[in-house]
């Protein structure tokens, strides 16, 4: 493999650290689908006022850990109409469960390096630059949720925040992640930069090296450019490498979540992540 670039040289400033901002706090939302439900739950980072169950839903599998869940933390549970269920869920498939919960608790992006300090290791973040699908914004969070991501780094404007469609296509794995909102993601970037952060954007531009042939094992955050236009040019600019995904057939690209997906995985392989043991059900990851 080739080895990364060393000795580069840091700049210094006044700066104390990455700057981050999260919106006000708004009225309660409505989650659907029995995994966006369950994962609310089990994380307990959001004050859930009470869980909707279609009346004639049997408590099996799923909804009867649900209903669990819900007795222990003193939640609620009240059977609807499906119909009552289809208002909140217009445009998701909510599986008979809803869950009326408070706004999702952005982080800052200290506390995601704060995560990475508390497990003694270097931090590994995912940044998402005008990603606007909640779809592909759920499969990637899911994703980082899942290779022990430190935390998400997402721009307050043009780009999906964590929405009741993002947990749900998240399976709830964002419930358990730390995910940072930021003002002006090229600064926080520049920010990460000084604070010995890598910056690694993914993205199919000649200068791009093949991402297997780069040593990701380092303090690192990957870029993932949106939908269409891919990276913003101060935002491509502020990479201090750029890799990219070797494609043989006929089609020119992949999904953003797809190719996000495989580099996370990739950067995880790189710090031994095979042999690192799963997280017990109820720990903290």
């Amino acid at each position: 493999m080739l080895a990364r670039g060393r000795g580069r040289e840091r700049r210094r400033g006044g700066r104390s650290g990455p700057r981050a901002a999260a919106p006000p706090a708004a009225g309660p939302e409505a989650l659907v689908g029995r995994n966006a439900v369950r994962e609310v739950l089990r994380a307990r980072r959001r004050r859930v006022q009470r869980v909707l169950l279609a009346a004639g839903a049997q408590e099996r599998g799923a909804v009867d850990e649900i209903v669990a869940l819900c007795g222990e933390a003193g939640v609620s549970v009240e059977r609807v109409p499906r119909a009552t269920l289809d208002r909140f869920g217009a445009e998701l498939t909510h599986q008979g469960v809803a869950a009326l919960v408070s706004p999702y608790p952005y982080a800052d992006v200290a506390a995601l390096l704060a995560r990475a300090a508390e497990r003694a290791e270097p931090p590994f973040l995912l940044a998402l630059d005008s990603v606007q699908d909640p779809q592909n914004v759920g499969s990637l969070l899911r994703t980082a949720e899942a290779v022990g991501v430190h935390g998400v780094i997402i721009p307050q404007r043009r780009a999906a925040g964590v929405t009741p469609a993002v947990s749900r296509a998240s399976a709830g794995a964002v419930e358990h992640l730390l995910v940072a909102r930021v003002t002006n993601l090229v600064r926080t970037l520049s920010d990460l930069k000084e604070s010995g952060v890598w910056v690694v954007g993914v993205e199919d531009v000649p200068t791009a090296q093949e991402y297997r042939r780069v040593d990701l094992n380092m303090p690192l955050v990957l870029v993932v450019g949106g939908e269409g236009p891919g990276m913003r040019r101060l935002v491509l600019e502020t990479c201090d490498l750029v890799v990219r995904l070797p494609m043989r057939g006929r089609i020119s690209s992949l999904n953003v979540s797809v190719a996000g997906s495989i580099v996370v995985y990739a950067a995880w392989a790189a710090r031994g992540a095979p042999d690192a043991p799963r997280a017990a059900d109820g720990e903290e990851r």
